[in-house]
């Protein structure tokens, strides 16, 4: 009974360690491809009046408004610059489709559990709330996301929140 548990243990955590790989400024960040729904170029966006600076606007994306989430301002990278670059990773993430600009996707990366370490505490200088841990692959380190907390957060305001 016991191997079975373990064995499908083993899978979920394999397909768990599936991250999409991106870059923001000179740092690149993993997310679970499991809640990638797409990639495309960036292109034009509706700004909605009133919304928080990181949020650019809206796309319509085969009928769905889908809200577009600039990650360089939500992380406070500075000012973000949109080339030809520029992608939005649209998402899928508690039943709701929304997109993240980020400079640049690299690739998809299997990491196993060797090569993933927690978030370092940094205490109040750095919020690493949203930081699942680091990951390293060669020489490259990356930064896990937990992209499902980060944008069902309230700060976001584009999930609604439970009620438990």
């Amino acid at each position: 009974m016991n191997t079975v548990t373990e064995s499908s243990g083993s899978a979920m955590n394999q397909m768990a360690n599936e991250f999409l790989t991106f870059r923001l400024g000179s740092e690149e960040y993993g997310i679970e491809i499991l809640k990638v729904q797409e990639i495309r170029g960036y292109d034009a966006i509706t700004q909605i009046a009133n919304a928080p600076e990181f949020i650019k606007g809206v796309v319509n994306l085969r009928g769905i408004i889908v809200p577009i989430i600039d990650m360089r301002i939500k992380f406070r990278l500075g000012n973000a610059t949109y080339d030809q670059f520029t992608v939005v990773i649209i998402l899928n993430v508690a039943g709701r489709v929304m997109g993240i600009v980020v400079d640049g996707v690299s690739d998809v990366i299997t990491l196993g559990l060797e090569q993933m370490r927690p978030a370092p505490g940094l205490g109040a200088v750095i919020d690493t709330e949203y930081i699942m841990g680091l990951g390293t692959v060669d020489e490259r380190m990356l930064i896990l996301i937990d992209i499902e907390k980060m944008m069902s957060s309230s700060d976001m305001g584009l999930i609604e929140q439970s009620l438990n």
